[in-house]
C-alpha cells in the first residue's frame, strides 16, 4: 500500500535553508530560501535570495534540496535568454579578437528571430525551445545556421560564468536541405595572386579550401592523414560527413605549415574568418568572395581539368540522389581519388609566379 504523503512540513536542519509560506492567497505561496551565509557587521543575518516560489510546501522543498546538493547562484538561473545575449555582446566588444560589423549583424538578426526565448530564464531553455525556433522560421538555410550559432556562443559564454551547466545548443539541428550552393568561383587570375601571396596564413588557409572543397565549417575539426595525404571529414549531410579527400600535391606543404602552426587548418570560428578573409581580398584587390566560394572554386576546378564526376560528386560530399547506378555501385578507393584530384593543374599558375 502506497504511503500517504503528510502535509505537515518536516523540521529543516540547520544551515539546510527554509520554506516559507507567504500571507495571502497566492498561485505560489510557498517560498524556497538558501540557507544564511553572510551577516551584517553587527551579527543580524543577510536574508539570501529566494530560490523560488512553489504551489506547495513539498516542490519548494524539492528545489531547496536541489540547490543544497548543488549550489548555485541563485541570480545568475534568473537572468533571460535577452540579458544573456547582451552580456555575451557587450564582452565580444571588448575582447582583443575584434569581430566584423558583419558578425555583429548576423548575430542581431539571429537574436531577432528569437524573440520568443527573450524573456525565458536562460537555465530553463531547453533544446525543444531553440529547436522550435529553428524548425519554425521561414528564413533560409544560411540563416538559421547564424540562429544555431549564435545558440553555441551564447552558451559558451553562459558556461563560462556559471549561468547553466549543459550546453543544449550541441543537439540542434536544421531539418531543411541546403539551399547555399550557388556562388561565384575564383577566377584564374585571383587564384595567381593567391599563390604569389603564399605564406600569408589567411591566404594559405583560402588556397587549402579552394583545392579541397570543404565547408568552412568542418575545417576547424578536419582530420588530416600526413602519411598517406588526405583529409576526413565534412559537416551537414549523410554524404558529407566522414568523406575522404586527397590533399593536393600543390597544397601539402600549406597544410604542414599551418598544422605545425596552429594545430588544425582554421583555428578560428568560421565567422572571425570570414571577417578576416574579406580584409584580405581587398587588401589584395580581390573582388570579395565569400569562404563558399573557395568550395564553388575546388567544384569548377574539377570540371576544367576533367575530374570525373562520380569522384567529384564523392569529394564535395554531394548525394547521389536518383543515379541508381552509382548510388549502388559507385566507390572510389584513395587511389583512384587521387589520381582524379591530381588532375587539376596548378602548374602553369606556380610557373607564373
Amino acid at each position: 500500500m502506497a504511503t500517504k504523503r503528510t502535509s505537515r512540513p518536516m523540521r529543516l536542519p540547520n544551515g539546510f535553508g527554509s520554506v516559507v509560506k507567504l500571507s495571502g492567497k497566492r498561485r505560489n505561496p510557498y517560498m524556497a530560501r538558501p540557507p544564511v551565509t553572510e551577516y551584517y557587521p553587527n551579527g543580524n543575518p543577510i536574508t539570501p535570495k529566494a530560490i523560488g516560489v512553489y504551489p506547495d510546501w513539498h516542490q519548494a522543498y524539492a528545489a531547496l534540496l536541489e540547490y543544497n546538493k548543488n549550489p548555485y547562484d541563485v541570480d545568475a538561473r534568473r537572468i533571460t535568454f535577452a540579458e544573456v545575449y547582451q552580456k555575451m555582446v557587450a564582452e565580444k566588444k571588448k575582447g582583443k579578437r575584434k569581430l566584423s560589423s558583419a558578425t555583429y549583424r548576423a548575430y542581431d538578426a539571429a537574436f531577432k528571430n528569437s524573440s520568443v526565448l527573450h524573456r525565458m530564464a536562460f537555465f530553463g531553455i531547453r533544446v525543444n525551445h531553440m529547436q522550435g525556433v529553428i524548425d519554425d522560421c521561414p528564413l533560409k538555410h544560411s540563416s538559421l545556421e547564424q540562429i544555431k550559432n549564435l545558440y553555441r556562443q551564447m552558451y559558451k559564454y553562459a558556461m563560462k560564468y556559471d549561468i547553466c551547466e549543459k550546453d543544449y545548443s550541441e543537439y540542434v539541428s536544421i531539418n531543411i536541405p541546403e539551399d547555399d550552393e550557388n556562388g561565384v568561383p575564383f577566377t584564374e587570375s585571383e587564384l595567381l595572386i593567391l599563390w604569389k601571396n603564399e605564406g600569408d596564413s589567411i591566404v594559405d588557409i583560402m588556397l587549402v579550401m579552394v583545392y579541397s572543397g570543404f565547408r568552412i565549417s568542418a575545417y576547424k575539426n578536419l582530420e588530416i592523414n600526413f602519411e598517406d595525404r588526405y583529409f576526413r571529414g565534412g559537416v551537414k549531410t549523410a554524404a558529407g560527413k566522414n568523406r575522404i579527400v586527397p590533399i593536393h600535391d600543390s597544397i601539402y606543404p600549406i597544410v604542414v605549415r599551418l598544422y605545425e602552426a596552429q594545430g588544425a587548418i582554421l583555428n578560428v570560428t568560421p565567422e572571425n574568418f570570414r571577417g578576416m578573409m574579406y580584409q584580405k581580398l581587398e587588401s589584395l584587390k580581390i573582388q570579395r568572395h565569400t569562404p563558399h566560394d573557395c568550395r564553388h572554386t575546388f567544384s569548377w576546378l574539377c570540371d576544367k581539368y576533367g575530374v570525373d564526376e562520380l569522384s567529384k560528386k564523392l569529394m564535395l560530399g554531394h548525394s547521389l540522389g536518383t543515379d541508381v547506378t552509382n548510388r549502388k555501385y559507385g566507390h572510389r578507393t584513395l587511389t583512384q581519388l587521387k589520381a582524379e584530384i591530381q588532375k587539376i593543374v596548378t602548374s602553369t599558375l606556380l610557373n607564373n609566379i
